[in-house]
């Protein structure tokens, strides 16, 4: 079955703005897990404007998953990510003034220092997954860099308006996925899937692994967060092609 990794960037954000002690992401990650989470998934960027670095900490200590950071190729966040060592660390492009992370990393332009960060990361036993837009030439850029896995933003399949526009941005990720298992790239998905548009992504063959966050945050102000992270993993096995031979 496709793995889950829920992305609780945005239980942080409530917290920052009273600068308060809750809620408390580590006790998100521990109901995320007990709703059925296959992984936990945070982004420690440089402004810290929701994860802090106590989270970072305290989440190695105590997931019991998966634990992926998301990071730029900055100096400071490699040292803590190598301090750290999570399980993954996924490469994202990173901007001050946006809200949340806007398109796809460009590995061809940043060359030198997605390839720097690599090598440092991997060095340390790191698996390292870059994320990148579904093209073509940056699937092939992220595997002659070395990545072990690419998760395809999927801001622009989400974003789209009308059948014809969602089938081309389908069609889009079904190709690449298909370029980058053949070049031997673990493939992960995600940025603004939700409950519903997230049914034919799980049909795609070779995604191996979905991020959510927001929409799983969302529904945990309502229902809590073990029940959004079930109804989740229920949409995903319902519209699994295989769910009996999944595990």
């Amino acid at each position: 079955m496709i793995r889950l990794g829920v992305n609780i960037d945005h239980v942080a954000t409530v917290r920052q703005a009273r600068r308060a002690n809750e809620p408390d992401p580590v006790a998100a990650a521990v109901l995320a897990t007990l709703g059925g989470a296959d992984g936990i998934t945070i982004h420690l960027r440089e402004d810290r404007r929701h994860i802090q670095d106590r989270d970072v900490y305290l989440l190695r200590e105590t997931v019991t998953t998966r634990l992926n950071l998301e990071m730029a190729a900055y100096d400071e966040i490699i040292a803590i990510a190598l301090k750290v060592k999570p399980d993954e660390a996924t490469l994202v492009p990173e901007k001050r003034q946006e809200l949340t992370t806007e398109g796809g990393l460009d590995v061809i332009a940043n060359a030198a220092s997605v390839q720097g960060a690599i090598e440092k990361l991997k060095s340390a036993n790191i698996h390292v997954s870059l994320f990148i837009d579904p093209d073509s030439a940056q699937v092939d850029a992220s595997a002659r860099l070395g990545a072990d896995a690419i998760e395809f933003q999927t801001a622009s399949y989400s974003e789209a308006k009308g059948a014809a526009a969602v089938q081309h941005e389908l069609e889009k990720l079904r190709t690449a996925t298909a370029q980058a298992v053949g070049l031997g790239l673990h493939v992960h998905v995600g940025h603004g899937l939700n409950y519903w548009n997230v049914q034919p992504i799980v049909r795609i063959p070779g995604v191996e692994e979905l991020n959510i966050g927001h929409s799983i945050v969302s529904r945990a102000v309502l229902v809590g967060m073990e029940r959004a992270v079930r109804e989740m993993k229920h949409v995903m096995q319902e519209h699994h092609p295989n769910p009996r031979k999944s595990g």
